[in-house]
């Protein structure tokens, strides 16, 4: 299989991040997965495959503010972590990866759907089909360690305090979490309440 077409050096407005180059799973609408580069992905608005992880204690939500060095939506609040399967990689195995990768510590993640949306980010935009996972990281349970290449600041928050907060700043939060809690609140609700 051929790489995708790269762009224009000149044509970029910021750094290329180690990352962006990751090859991930672009799905075509005939349901036809091929190769394609991260930041293609988000710099035109390819369909591509995703994970979100929602990892709870004690009814909290364990979310994550993203690292300045983020392309894509530093400085912005969103669950506990999201990222892209690689090439050769399950969605059940990118999350356990990047739950390790991002915050140091691991728990048993079940999956609970496959999600869809668009939302545009600044120049680039989300159009993800969405593998969710949730999990339970009890008080006595591994630390949370942030990669903080990765993560700025971590925060145990109530979906009710989530909800104020989006309310009052909702800039503060990247477009898709607020989907979330928009569109799948009563899904997390009962997340929440199961752990």
């Amino acid at each position: 299989m051929t790489a995708p077409p790269r762009l224009d050096p000149n044509e970029r407005t910021r750094p290329r991040p180690a990352d962006a180059d990751d090859v991930i799973v672009a799905i075509d609408a005939d349901g036809m997965r091929r190769q394609i580069g991260k930041l293609d992905a988000h710099l035109h608005n390819i369909r591509h495959m995703a994970v979100s992880i929602f990892v709870f204690r004690d009814g909290k939500l364990l979310l994550q503010k993203r690292a300045a060095g983020k392309y894509h939506s530093p400085h912005l609040w969103a669950n506990t972590c999201c990222s892209h399967p690689r090439w050769d990689e399950s969605a059940d195995d990118c999350a356990d990866r990047r739950l390790r990768e991002e915050l140091g510590f691991s728990v048993v993640l079940q999956p609970f759907g496959i999600v869809e949306y668009q939302a545009p980010v600044g120049d680039l935009y989300e159009n993800e089909i969405v593998h969710r996972f949730h999990g339970r990281l009890p008080a006595d349970g591994p630390p949370v360690v942030p990669d903080p290449e990765e993560v700025e600041e971590i925060a145990w928050m109530s979906l009710y305090e989530i909800e104020t907060d989006i309310a009052a700043r909702p800039d503060a939060y990247a477009p898709w979490f607020r989907i979330y809690m928009r569109e799948h609140r009563g899904e997390l609700d009962d997340l929440a309440g199961a752990t």
